[in-house]
């Protein structure tokens, strides 16, 4: 219990009841408030998060092409601590697996009603290449840049302190023990809860659907918090058991995630079209990625800048709090090199198979079969009901939807588990890279992680309103990675000169 930061954990639990009254008490103010909040961060400075975007790529290719930095071993140990496989499961399926899974099988149907979309060429061509583009290189980039970062201040520094305050101490030394740090901190850990939030916002009800479409009963709210409820159970005594457990549920994982990407590929009767508008789409990202890295609309013809590549990268940058830190915790023994390119390999084959695949198919339901999915969502249908619409054209898809509910429910868990594993490490005063938070502290944050989502569900947002919270967020989120990197520089520096001084020293002894 001494060990414990009190404030960090119950600061951050306060404001949550509070941000739950309001959505449950005044559900319409809050969402004009957020709307608002919105069209500052996503619309008039929205150029800050592609910029961050496109730097933390150029950084992470820096440091593992340069010769000072890719070799540097993280960890004094002769050999990684989880063989590749192992290891790149755990970086996927503890990433946004779950988000990835609900936005691979409806995305380029949201994208296909775009005004934009049509201006550049139409459905076929761009519809696929944007899902690619918001969920390739630029937006693992948060991910990766900070895991090697935090790898670097926990395995080769040792620090005591698994925060984002403590990997700022580099730049601002003792000031990060005091209120500053709190406030890094309690930045960090609200950004993790926002971005918990939206994930369990947007996808649960999806699960909630395909289970009434099995089964025969209306998708209801209450419905929907009670597999909410039965998910937190899930992963919390999966989150008991620590690392070891996460790793298993990982394997499990990767192997329902393959088993329904081949229902789709093999049983669907599109094999054909998917694999060649897959090839089509990569190709036609490789040729234009500047251009689309860098598009802003600054006359605001459409706003899909705005609407969607802002949104995407506000979104990996709230999920960049948790998520590189359980990269950088499995990733001991491994060099600078193989931490960014792995990161980039795994995270970028498990996304791509998703999209290229559940995406797709449904596509091809619409531009070869006549399943108007583009037109039912624009008309005001729910996304939830047009991915039902798409499995009803496989063979058994009673079969399909259990399968996707039991994969979905096995991401969710194991995404939430590397994520309460993290800010339970942030619960403690000091605690060392190879110790497991206690389970009392898992369970707290277990619990805790899913009340913001029961708010949401019951003020009924929209995805508008849920894009705005994660854009809000991640403003400061960005700030603090920026103060990071910097950190990280500087404190290389240092570590690099004092072992080149003891290297010298050996020498001549």
């Amino acid at each position: 219990m001494k060990r414990i930061d009190w404030s960090t954990m119950l600061i951050p639990f306060l404001i949550v009841l509070a941000l739950m009254a309001t959505f449950m008490i005044y559900p319409d103010d809050s969402r004009m408030a957020v709307d608002s909040l919105r069209g500052f961060f996503g619309d008039t400075i929205g150029i800050y998060y592609p910029l961050l975007a496109i730097g933390c790529v150029v950084v992470s290719i820096y440091l593992a092409c340069s010769s000072r930095y890719a070799g540097v071993r993280l960890g004094n140990v002769e050999r990684p601590q989880y063989p590749d496989f192992k290891w790149g499961c755990m970086i996927f399926t503890s990433t946004m697996a779950a988000d990835i899974m609900f936005y691979s099988l409806i995305e380029w149907a949201l994208y296909g009603g775009e005004p934009h979309v049509a201006d550049l060429g139409g459905i076929q061509m761009w519809a696929p290449t944007f899902t690619l583009f918001h969920w390739g290189p630029l937006a693992w980039g948060f991910y990766v840049i900070l895991a090697v970062c935090f790898a670097f201040m926990l395995h080769v520094r040792k620090r005591q302190r698994q925060r984002f305050s403590e990997a700022c101490r580099p730049l601002f030394g003792d000031k990060v023990d005091g209120f500053w740090g709190k406030v890094i901190d309690i930045t960090a850990i609200f950004a993790i809860v926002c971005a918990t939030a939206t994930t369990f916002s947007l996808a649960t009800p999806l699960l909630t659907s395909a289970l009434g479409s099995v089964f025969g009963f209306e998708p209801t709210v209450a419905v929907t918090i009670f597999v909410l409820l039965f998910i937190c159970l899930v992963y919390t005594v999966t989150v008991l058991f620590g690392l070891t457990g996460i790793s298993k549920l990982a394997s499990l994982c990767s192997y329902l995630f393959f088993i329904l990407l081949l229902y789709f590929l093999f049983l669907g009767g599109e094999t054909g079209y998917i694999i060649e508008t897959g090839f089509q789409s990569l190709g036609n990202l490789v040729q234009n990625f500047i251009g689309l890295s860098t598009y802003m609309d600054p006359l605001r013809e459409t706003g899909f800048a705005q609407n969607w590549t802002v949104y995407y990268w506000a979104y990996w940058l709230v999920w960049s709090v948790a998520t590189p830190f359980f990269i950088a915790l499995i990733s001991k023994g491994r060099t600078i090199r193989n931490v960014v390119f792995g990161a980039f390999g795994w995270g970028l084959a498990g996304t791509y198979m998703s999209f290229i695949i559940l995406g797709n198919y449904g596509l091809a339901q619409q531009m070869k079969h006549g399943l108007d999915s583009i037109g039912f969502i624009s008309g005001g249908g729910e996304m939830y009901e047009a991915i039902l619409m798409i499995f009803d054209t496989l063979p058994l898809p009673w079969l399909a939807l259990l399968l996707l509910v039991i994969t979905m429910i096995a991401f969710y868990s194991t995404t939430l588990d590397g994520i309460t594993y993290v800010t339970s490490s942030y619960s403690y005063r000091r605690i060392s890279a190879d110790e497991e938070p206690s389970r009392p502290v898992r369970a707290f944050w277990s619990l805790m992680l899913i009340l913001l989502p029961l708010a949401l569900l019951f003020a009924g947002n929209s995805l508008y309103s849920l894009q705005g919270v994660t854009i809000i967020a991640a403003f400061p989120v960005g700030v603090l990675l920026i103060l990071i990197v910097v950190s990280f520089f500087k404190d290389f520096g240092v570590w690099d000169r004092k072992k080149l001084k003891d290297d010298r020293r050996e020498a001549a002894e």
